[in-house]
Formats: structure tokens, sequence, C-alpha cells
């Protein structure tokens, strides 16, 4: 049997956070091909997530740096950036921010015994 600490702090938004992080690292792979697509779509929909995890953890200041990479990676109406080198680089500062916000951002269980 594992213990569990109902007053720690858990962290919501990391599972999502690993799965973007992971698809942004591809996608920077492979930035002309025709499945490229489907990084957008995978992207846009994790930083959604995250969106909603984060206001419901009641810290939407970290949406300021979500929401940007949800409009930029958004696959209904790309924003063509003509550098690949430039959107390989935004890949990168995508991911770094979705690692920051998924280690930050906590949430504790508000009916936790102290």
């Amino acid at each position: 049997m594992s213990a569990t600490y109902p007053d720690r702090p858990r962290r919501v938004v990391l599972p999502a956070a690993i799965l973007a992080v992971l698809v942004l690292l591809v996608g920077a792979a492979i930035i002309d091909s025709d499945i490229f697509t489907v990084v957008r779509y995978v992207v846009s929909i994790m930083a959604l997530i995250c969106v909603v995890l984060i206001v419901q953890a009641r810290q939407w200041w970290w949406a300021t740096g979500l929401v940007p990479i949800a409009i930029l990676w958004n696959p209904v109406f790309p924003i063509e950036i003509a550098n690949t080198q430039l959107f390989a680089g935004l890949h990168y500062a995508a991911a770094l921010v979705f690692i920051v916000v998924g280690v930050l951002v906590r949430v504790t269980d508000p009916t936790a015994r102290r």
C-alpha cells in the first residue's frame, strides 16, 4: 500500500505540459512535413487544457504564456511563419513555458486536514 498525502500540493498541469513538451520537441524537427498539422492540433489543445487547469487552480496569471502558444499553433486559422528557424526556436521557447508552468503550478486540496 502507498501512503497518501492529502495536504501536499499536487502538480495538476504537469502531465499535459510534459506531453506538450514532447510534441513540441518532435515538431521542431518536422516543421516542413505534412504531419506538422497534427503537431499544431496537439500543442494548441494541450495549451488550452493547461489554461483550463490553471484557471481552476486560481493561478490565472500563468495563462499569459499559454494563450499566445494556443494562438500561434492554432491549426484552424494557422499563422504562417516563413522563417523555419524562427519557428523552430519558438518551439523550444514554448517547451520552456510549458515546463515552467507544469512545475510551478501547484494545487492543495482545500478539504485536507491539517
